[in-house]
């Protein structure tokens, strides 16, 4: 397995808080690497900083080239896409004009194939075409992510940052958005970083998992093996013995 993002040393905050204590992390080409924890362990932080949208300081490398000094602009133009927490559509715009705006962080020398790749979308995902005229904000939770992920794949990503997805949806729209993440890794050829708190459902279509607490990798293996791991689920995912999720304040 080649290595397509490879994090090293990754440290970021806000302000003079930092979050993030010296991350590392390597995603492979083909892979979907789920990283996990509780509220406040560094999870959206993570993905912000790798999408160049916080300030960051260590070694990150993408497709064999350092992202160091590179604008979000130029991360997103060379193949890393982000879907951020609470999915960002724009609800006064149609569905179809939404996941238009994804050929603006397309390489331009692509982006005459944009007509053929929002094609490709609504055979992915049939429920916008069928809505594509309609306001994004007559959509449902489950359907402004698929929204959400549509508009990243229109720029082409070989690697795709996602965001906890499963937040907000009921149990089995969630199921759905976890099912359909391992469609798109095998029909788009893409990778996935996934940041959610779902450790049970992102385990089940990740390859590996990464388990963040206070900013800190604490453990890292195969997505089996984490599974497994109760104890580990216990002390920081947030689950009790008994397999259910504790709600924390």
């Amino acid at each position: 397995m080649s290595g397509l993002l490879e994090v090293t040393g990754l440290t970021a905050g806000y302000g003079g808080v930092r979050v993030l204590h010296g991350i590392d992390i390597a995603v492979g080409e083909n892979e979907i690497v789920a990283v996990l924890g509780a509220n406040g362990a560094g999870k959206t932080t993570l993905l912000r900083a790798l999408s160049g949208t916080v300030r960051s300081s260590g070694e990150v490398a993408f497709a064999g080239r350092s992202l160091a000094g590179t604008s979000a602009a130029r991360i997103a133009r060379g193949g890393l896409g982000h879907v951020p927490q609470g999915r960002g559509t724009f609800t006064d715009l149609t569905v179809e004009e939404n996941v238009r705006l994804g050929v603006i962080s397309r390489p331009a020398s692509t982006r005459g194939q944009a007509d053929g790749d929002v094609e490709r979308i609504y055979e992915t995902f049939p429920v916008l075409r069928e809505m594509r005229r309609r306001p994004a904000g007559a959509l449902s939770g489950g359907q402004q992510q698929m929204l959400a992920l549509s508009r990243a794949l229109l720029a082409r990503p070989r690697l795709l940052l996602i965001d906890e997805p499963s937040l907000g949806l009921a149990p089995l729209t969630s199921a759905d958005m976890f099912s359909v993440l391992a469609r798109l890794r095998d029909e788009w050829s893409l990778s996935v970083l996934l940041a959610e708190q779902n450790a049970r459902a992102s385990l089940k279509v990740a390859d590996r998992g990464v388990v963040l607490a206070r900013g800190r990798v604490v453990a890292s293996a195969p997505a089996a093996e984490l599974a497994a791991d109760e104890g580990l689920r216990a002390a920081y995912l947030g689950e009790s013995p008994d397999g259910l999720t504790e709600v924390s304040s």
